[in-house]
């Protein structure tokens, strides 16, 4: 398999909105990906369309190099966690995962009963009853031990209190490491994505903006600053993402494919929110004549 999920001019539309549009994107497998991006990017409607939920108005699709919505088989491949981490408030905990094994004909009841013992969950009780933190990790494990090839969690966390996600998680990547899943998972919450994304895609207006392993996006990227000039000024094979001007200093933010070349500056690498942030906004023009406007002295 050469993608878990490929994606070419993939567009959704409800009725007078556009939700997605010429989104194409390849992800690779064995990744644990993070895609980010500001509200009404897309996110939700492409991992909708991936899992299944969804049919695309325009475009094209494949997940694990079949069509989502290609029958019982297919959807079994995949595992899915919404946003609210949705359970059956009137159901217990036990009776969530007898409906998971007569769902899921891959189903591992032996995963699940041992995940529910080690979070501590009582199997009669209601998932009404449960804290934030239980429901999301009862609808984790009734995705995980459908056993997928893929994952998906879409902001599964975003209500959770931050002792809460760190066991939400944990617990993730320890059934992501055990039973070899891709994962794809959509959030705000940077510090979440660096713990446990290998990947990083950045969607922005459908359009993906950024895409590859973190650890060299990281290692591409700088920031520098230096006496004020512009885009254009800088060496050949340094492209421009972002750049402020003050009166008398430049700050760009560069990519380059390989070593940074000497130059009249300071540099230092991104954090990935630094990264993440800066391909969120708009992008600037090749000679960064388009620069944001100065919001003081450049440190």
């Amino acid at each position: 398999m050469s993608a878990i999920l490929q994606a070419h001019e993939l567009g959704k539309r409800y009725r007078q909105r556009q939700a997605l549009t010429d989104c194409t994107l390849e992800i690779p497998p064995g990744h644990v990906v993070g895609l980010v991006g500001p509200n009404g990017a897309g996110k939700t409607t492409l991992l909708k369309i991936a899992c299944g939920m969804l049919a695309p108005t325009t475009g094209r699709i494949e997940v694990l190099g079949g069509q989502p919505n290609g029958g019982t088989a297919q959807l079994a491949r995949v595992g899915y966690v919404a946003q609210d981490t949705p359970t059956y408030a009137s159901l217990s905990v036990a009776d969530h995962l007898k409906l998971g094994a007569k769902m899921n004909p891959a189903w591992d009841a032996k995963l699940a009963q041992d995940r529910i013992e080690q979070l501590d969950l009582n199997p009669r009780q209601k998932a009404g009853k449960l804290s934030g933190g239980q429901r999301a990790q009862l609808a984790l494990t009734v995705a995980v031990a459908k056993r997928p090839e893929l994952l998906i969690l879409d902001e599964p966390v975003a209500s959770l209190d931050p002792l809460a996600r760190r066991g939400f998680l944990r617990h993730l990547m320890e059934s992501v490491a055990e039973h070899d899943t891709s994962v794809i998972l959509s959030s705000h919450l940077i510090s979440d994505l660096e713990r446990v994304c290998d990947y990083l895609v950045v969607l922005v207006s459908s359009r993906v903006r950024l895409a590859g392993e973190t650890d060299d996006l990281l290692a591409r990227h700088h920031r520098i600053v230096c006496s004020r000039r512009q885009g254009s000024d800088l060496p050949a094979g340094l492209e421009v993402i972002s750049a402020e001007h003050t009166e008398r200093q430049s700050r760009f933010v560069v990519r380059s494919e390989g070593e940074l070349p000497a130059g009249d500056w300071s540099a230092e690498h991104l954090e990935l929110e630094d990264l993440v942030l800066t391909y969120m906004e708009p992008p600037v023009d090749r000679g960064g004549d388009t620069a944001m406007q100065p919001t003081g002295e450049a440190r």
